[in-house]
């Protein structure tokens, strides 16, 4: 069995653009992404960031970058698109330190199980507000409220995304996935 590792050993280590998580003391490190999801990857980077920028709403970032979770019991994820509010900004430091109010994960074969499921219920317990599901197949967008009382919504197509984090947002379903 693998030996368990801090969060400030796991940071100390040396850098690296591969995929990878920390998950309660154990480094998990999946093949990088097939070039579909990059391209929506960075297409959704990209369309948010300009959005994000145009309302003066905070700052995009995408992965690889550590998001720690839970510093104590060694959980750190890399979702694939992050978004921080301005007024939350200072948890962003090396890494992000704590929640940030809007994740977006790419789905695939390999990891859509895992995403709608673990990692989601992780989101929601630590406070992330909103996660994004998008899956290029299907070229939908779940967009998953994480507060009390929020809901599923599924958008494709020429539908605009209504996101409670980003509500004045002005993006469609269908432009992430012109790839």
């Amino acid at each position: 069995m693998a030996a368990r590792l801090t969060v400030s050993r796991y940071l100390g280590g040396a850098e690296t653009t591969r995929p990878r998580e920390l998950v309660w003391g154990i480094v998990r490190e999946p093949p990088a992404p097939v070039y579909g999801h990059q391209a929506v990857v960075f297409r959704l980077g990209r369309l948010l960031d300009d959005e994000v920028r145009r309302l003066e709403a905070g700052v995009v970032v995408l992965s690889p970058l550590d998001v720690v979770l839970d510093p104590e019991r060694a959980l750190i994820v890399q979702p694939d698109v992050v978004f921080i509010a301005t007024a939350r900004r200072s948890i962003i430091r090396d890494q992000i330190w704590g929640a940030p109010d809007l994740v977006a994960e790419v789905l695939s074969r390999r990891t859509s199980r895992r995403d709608r499921t673990i990692k989601l219920g992780w989101y929601r317990r630590y406070g992330v507000r909103e996660c994004w599901l998008l899956d290029s197949r299907g070229r939908t967008i779940e967009i998953v409220s994480l507060e009390t009382g929020g809901g599923v919504r599924l958008f494709e197509g020429d539908a605009p995304l209504a996101s409670a984090v980003l509500p004045d947002l002005r993006l469609r379903a269908s432009a992430v996935f012109e790839v």
